[in-house]
């Protein structure tokens, strides 16, 4: 009875222990995947704006695209009217209370008037500025999202990156796999005459060389995705631009 009792608290010990050790292990690796996770974030917000770092891109080190957040990047989280909402308030809803820690995925769920915008101005050592914006959308299969980088104009295209939850390899994935797709976008306009236009994905070709790029071949409703996409959530912007444009 003695040994049964011993072998039942050595077991229940030994469950603790291993319950402990796991517990620790996954809140050490949510930790590491939530720094991972926040890179990537920073990494592809910066892809918006490759051509204008002054680097090779696609051999971009983790600590230098933390080193151009940290001196390069402004972050700005606007509402619905375009006002710059105050870090504090932003901290409420979400930790850090900064634009790289906005869930644009929550924030499309909740009615347009009361959504958050994250928005990043990139500064150039030479003293020029992009405007990084971000949208999300609807591809065939589940959400999309880009960034799209303006001009200190704020109206024309300077890059843009795209990302896909679970589009088709080799079709719809194209809007971030394919290079060619993404430098389209460079140069188009997103005003014509000082009226809100964005740019459409054409199937079949452009016609249109300052509004519209080529579609994706087989991926018409992926590219009809990021065409709403651009039209919907760059529009969302458009109080903050005006402001800025005085």
């Amino acid at each position: 009875m003695h040994s049964t009792k011993s072998t039942l608290l050595f077991v229940l010990a030994m469950t603790t222990i291993v319950a402990v050790v796991l517990a620790g292990m996954s809140t050490g690796l949510k930790s590491i995947h939530d720094k991972n996770e926040a890179l990537y974030a920073k990494k592809a917000t910066l892809s918006a704006v490759a051509d204008h770092l002054g680097m090779d891109f696609s051999s971009i080190t983790n600590e230098q695209v933390i080193e151009v957040f940290n001196s390069q990047i402004e972050q700005l989280v606007l509402d619905a009217k375009g006002n710059v909402v105050p870090q504090a308030q932003v901290n409420e809803l979400y930790k850090g209370g900064l634009a790289e820690n906005i869930d644009l995925g929550k924030e499309f769920k909740k009615p347009g008037d009361e959504q958050l915008y994250p928005l990043y101005i990139y500064t150039k050592k030479d003293g020029s500025k992009y405007y990084i914006l971000s949208a999300r959308g609807k591809g065939l299969w589940d959400a999309i999202w880009g960034c799209i980088a303006l001009k200190d104009d704020l109206n024309t295209i300077a890059g843009v990156a795209f990302d896909h939850k679970a589009e088709t390899p080799g079709l719809g994935a194209e809007i971030k796999d394919n290079p060619s797709f993404k430098k389209q976008f460079i140069g188009k306009k997103l005003y014509e005459n000082g009226a809100f236009r964005s740019v459409f994905v054409r199937k079949g070709g452009a016609k249109d060389p300052v509004y519209e790029v080529d579609g994706i071949s087989g991926a018409t409703i992926t590219a009809d995705g990021v065409t709403e996409m651009l039209k919907r959530g760059l529009k969302y912007y458009e109080p903050y631009l005006k402001t800025v444009k005085g």
